[in-house]
């Protein structure tokens, strides 16, 4: 989405009512496009619409469960006659839970990645449709460095992202099979202070965290931004953790599962006890119609780092695969030490 030669001027982004969509749609909309907000949460939503609005975008908020093929396919067409063509199509939208896998219920599997896996292969079914015929327009997949590791209390949520790596990989082959002008990319995240942690429905004894370092979705959202500008390229790894731990499992699985198995649960715990009373996302959205809007940020602020020299320098093609894999040997050196 180049502001130069080919801006575009109608985004969709969804999972924009909170957390990283939240925050891409706020700097998006400094570039005073339009820009659609798919969600299920109306309060989100609608004061997602508003931030867009103040920041000089258009906003058109779509109550849409990504999961349901038929309402993606209504928004679609929706988008297209009140905002006009879309040129960018972020697929973000995601559920999950925080449990081990034999205490994830089947349904619950199931939801999770129709939500998550399926709801991205509709979301891009339906940005196809619209583009193709145009043979132009770019999607972006938020992708996560639990889409190449695995990790333990994490199953649904690592399969879903998993499968969407395969499913984005062959798509591309078959746009360049088609010389088609519409790109695809990925940006896979690190650990980010979302309000995930305070909505996914959770099965541990107490509250779930993100695996430090904790980024803020600022930064997150300024790497989707950034690749929505050049989507030519396959993938962008954001943050020095998502590098070394991709790599790092490219070259030690072995040593990465026994260290995970080791220290992955309490990792992703505080000391707090957990609040199983809290609203949870799996099956309804937890920002109701007179619910509480989340926003862009979960509980660790104070522990966010709201830069990241490796997402700066890799945008700027200024990291090197063989600088990144020089790291993660490193990285892999001192686990081995610890």
């Amino acid at each position: 989405m180049s502001r130069n030669r080919q801006r575009a001027q109608v985004a969709v982004i969804t999972g924009a009512s909170a957390g990283v969509g939240r925050a891409t749609a706020r700097l998006l909309a400094q570039r005073g496009i339009a820009i659609a907000l798919l969600a299920r949460g109306r309060t989100g939503l609608d004061a997602a619409a508003a931030e867009v609005r103040a920041a000089g975008g258009r906003a058109l908020p779509v109550e849409v469960d990504m999961a349901e093929y038929d309402q993606v396919v209504a928004a679609g067409q929706r988008i297209e006659a009140e905002l006009g063509p879309i040129d960018l199509w972020i697929n973000n939208a995601f559920s999950s839970v925080f449990a081990p896998f034999l205490q994830t219920g089947p349904e619950e599997f199931r939801r999770a990645m129709e939500v998550t896996y399926l709801g991205y292969v509709h979301g891009t079914r339906v940005a196809l449709h619209h583009m193709v015929p145009r043979d132009r327009g770019a999607i972006v997949q938020v992708g996560s460095a639990l889409a190449y590791r695995g990790i333990p209390l994490q199953a649904t949520y690592c399969g879903a992202k998993h499968a969407i790596v395969g499913f984005t990989e062959a798509l591309r082959c078959e746009l360049m099979h088609d010389k088609s002008n519409i790109k695809v990319t990925m940006v896979h995240l690190p650990a980010l202070n979302t309000p995930q942690f305070d909505w996914l429905l959770s099965r541990l004894p107490r509250h779930a965290q993100p695996v430090p370092p904790i980024y803020d979705p600022v930064v997150a959202a300024r790497a989707i931004v950034g690749a929505a500008d050049r989507p030519g390229r396959r993938e962008y790894w954001v943050g020095a953790s998502t590098a070394l731990t991709i790599l790092g499992n490219r070259i030690v699985p072995g040593l990465l599962d026994r260290y995970l198995a080791r220290t992955g649960y309490q990792s992703q715990q505080t000391d707090r006890p957990a609040d199983h009373d809290q609203p949870t996302n799996l099956w309804q959205p937890a920002d109701g119609p007179d619910g509480r809007d989340y926003g862009a940020l979960g509980s660790f602020t104070s522990r966010a780092h709201r830069h990241s020299a490796q997402a700066w320098l890799s945008r700027h093609r200024l990291v090197t695969a063989a600088g990144l894999t020089a790291g993660a040997a490193v990285g892999v050196l001192a686990l081995r030490r610890h």
